[in-house]
């Protein structure tokens, strides 16, 4: 039995918590907190959508029922990438 190649990522991506406030995403070990207030998109999302969650490349997460796509480090740094939502016509910095 031959194991992954080294420098391939084989922890889960996975959606570990959604409360009130936001959701918690598991990814590479890390756990990263994405907040309503500053990642509107999944505040209404449902269930599924928000569970449902891609890593296409390194640092890079894609929610292909919503159409959302974000970096690792907007996730990190929100005050540093303004996000706009369509939605409602919100806008957060």
């Amino acid at each position: 039995m031959k194991s992954q190649a080294p420098g391939i990522d084989t922890s889960p991506l996975e959606v570990t918590n959604i409360s009130p406030h936001g959701i918690w995403l598991l990814a590479s070990g890390e756990e990263l907190f994405l907040s309503f207030e500053e990642f509107p998109w999944f505040k209404d999302a449902s269930v599924s959508a928000v569970l449902h969650v891609e890593c296409p490349l390194p640092g890079h997460f894609y929610w292909p029922d919503m159409d959302v796509d974000l970096s690792l480090e907007s996730i990190r740094h929100p005050e540093r990438y303004p996000l706009v939502s369509k939605q409602r016509g919100a806008q957060t910095h």
